[in-house]
């Protein structure tokens, strides 16, 4: 099949057309006149070869599904953030180093994928995205996750693999619908204890995270949804006593830590012999001994007024 490197500019005066494919072509550009699509719903321009866009794309205000991934892009117009009826977005496999600010005027959005990039940094705005559910940005460059991560509270899915992520923000406690984390391949040096508040969760992944982290929070124990955990090939070397309320865990990668509680041979096993482990290990350590009284001897000491006698010149006494 013939790949198309260019459109005309009539293209714009289609304006009740609904749905635009134009995936896996040669596009280098868009004509400026394709902001009159007013009545487009879905624009499919993956695999291209597109490295800007024109402002006019902000023209198209019916737009609900749109896919730029596999392109070029360095940059999005100032004019994105008026495409306030986009549901999902996807701009993976680009060149992009900023998502712009105007990101948060887009408050019907549900999905967006940004994965495959070199962003070193989220707005604050992304905050504002209150219809958000899924979050991908994965192979990026981000060392942080901004503290307004924690306003997005319809997010359900939340992934950053492969950055340089070192700290998770505290307001992740404020996920209340989020069922799936991965952190994994970053360099997390602590998983903060308010992470326990998101009790929603379902899967966890904080595996490969290598050298930078040595311990669980001891709040995990309150995700009693988790199913799956993923903490594959860090360094830690025991497991907090409240990972035995983890009762619903059913998948546990732990493979590849200087493991010591517990011990091995019980970690291979699976989920729920460790849980059952740390349950019976709390157990036993939690049980009242029982006092073992110490054979000896028991002195007994009488005391009784000394009775005086006088023999001669000397006092005697007897006790």
């Amino acid at each position: 099949m013939d790949q198309i490197d260019w459109l005309p500019d009539s293209i714009g005066k289609l304006s009740g057309l609904l749905r635009l494919n134009l995936s896996e072509n040669r596009l280098l550009a868009l004509p400026s006149t394709i902001g009159g699509l007013s009545s487009l719903t879905k624009l499919d321009l993956h695999g291209n070869r597109i490295m800007e866009l024109p402002e006019t794309l902000g023209d198209l205000l019916s737009l609900v599904f749109l896919d730029l991934s596999g392109n070029q892009l360095s940059s999005l117009p100032t004019t994105f953030g008026r495409l306030i009826r986009l549901e999902e977005l996807n701009l993976s496999s680009n060149q992009l180093s900023v998502l712009p600010d105007s990101v948060g005027s887009l408050v019907s959005l549900k999905i967006l994928n940004i994965e495959t990039n070199d962003i070193e940094e989220l707005p604050h705005t992304i905050g504002q995205c209150s219809s958000l559910r899924e979050l991908r940005v994965d192979y990026n460059r981000l060392k942080a996750l901004p503290e307004a991560v924690g306003k997005i509270t319809t997010l359900e899915v939340l992934s950053v693999r492969y950055n340089n992520i070192r700290q998770l923000p505290t307001t992740m406690s404020s996920l209340m619908n989020l069922k799936e984390l991965d952190v994994s391949f970053n360099e997390l040096e602590s998983v903060p204890e308010s992470l326990g508040l998101a009790t929603t969760l379902v899967k966890l992944n904080i595996g490969n995270n290598f050298a930078d982290l040595r311990h669980l929070p001891r709040s995990i124990g309150n995700l009693e949804m988790l199913e799956e955990l993923d903490i594959s090939n860090n360094q830690i070397r025991a497991l907090p006593d409240s990972f035995r309320m983890l009762t619903r865990l059913r998948i546990l990668r732990i493979e590849e830590n200087p493991l010591e509680v517990p011990p091995r041979h019980i970690a291979e096993k699976g989920a729920q012999a460790v849980v059952q482990y740390m349950a019976e290990l709390v157990e036993n350590r939690d049980k009242p001994q029982p006092v073992k009284q110490k054979k000896g001897w028991c002195q007994m000491c009488f005391f009784s007024r000394p009775n005086k006698r006088k023999h001669g010149s000397m006092d005697y006494i007897k006790a």
